[in-house]
């Protein structure tokens, strides 16, 4: 078996959990699960140092972290959130609590936020503080798997080629706890892990951290960069200076 089906093979033995066990809506399939208890698991992330200290936010888009991105903006933190897919030149949009015109429970909604959210590149943007991600399965040791289109991945890339966050910056996914596998999950040079796992009824710390450098470009196919218009950028970049 190929690291790649393994990866596979563990997620869908997390999808059918999920469905199985109501957990999550029947087509959980192909996403980062929108789990019962989302915002219990935002409300637990809320109570920790980490989450308070924090003044910049980067989250990703996905609903289950919704609760999470609504609390951010509740509390006057300024919040990037990954276009969906980074299917911009711009990569993030950037929500800055103090100048919304919507409510933050819309502001929240990716799709809506696109029609009045600034977008920003990584060199239009402070230190981040705070990242946190969604994951299809993750185990104690913070080896986490995405739904397998590598977005969270490059999200992360992007900000730690930039400078933006470190090995010392704190990441941590929301999840259910029927989401947490025991065991080894297989890992890539281009996977991150994530410090903290936060549950409906639990925080989990994770081992050290591990994440790339920055863009792991040899794991990079010409499509997936050409798809992503902020990587299109970059390897131009890459290609001109050599």
């Amino acid at each position: 078996m190929t690291r790649d089906d393994a990866k596979n093979e563990a997620r869908h033995r997390v999808w059918d959990l999920l469905a199985e066990r109501g957990a999550a809506p029947p087509d959980v399939h192909g996403t980062i699960p929108n789990f019962a208890g989302a915002e219990h698991a935002a409300a637990r992330l809320a109570e920790l140092a980490v989450w308070q200290e924090a003044r910049v936010v980067k989250a990703v888009p996905d609903k289950p972290q919704a609760p999470v991105r609504v609390l951010a903006l509740e509390q006057g933190k300024l919040l990037y959130v990954a276009v969906p897919k980074i299917a911009a030149e711009k990569p993030f949009y950037e929500l800055d609590p103090s100048t919304l015109a919507v409510a933050p429970a819309e502001a929240a909604v990716p799709k809506l936020a696109a029609a009045f959210a600034r977008t920003v590149d990584t060199d239009d943007m402070p230190h981040v503080d705070l990242v946190v991600c969604g994951s299809v399965a993750v185990n104690r040791h913070g080896a986490r798997l995405g739904k397998g289109a590598g977005y969270s991945d490059i999200e992360v890339a992007l900000l730690q080629e930039a400078g933006l966050i470190s090995q010392t910056t704190t990441i941590v996914t929301t999840v259910h706890d029927l989401q947490i596998v025991e065991g080894d999950l297989p890992e890539t040079d281009h996977d991150f892990s994530v410090d903290s796992i936060v549950t409906p009824t639990q925080v989990i710390e994770c081992g050290p951290p591990r994440r790339p450098a920055g863009i792991v470009w040899s794991k990079l196919d010409p499509a997936k960069i050409a798809a992503i218009p902020a990587l299109a950028t970059r390897a131009g970049r890459r290609h001109f200076e050599r």
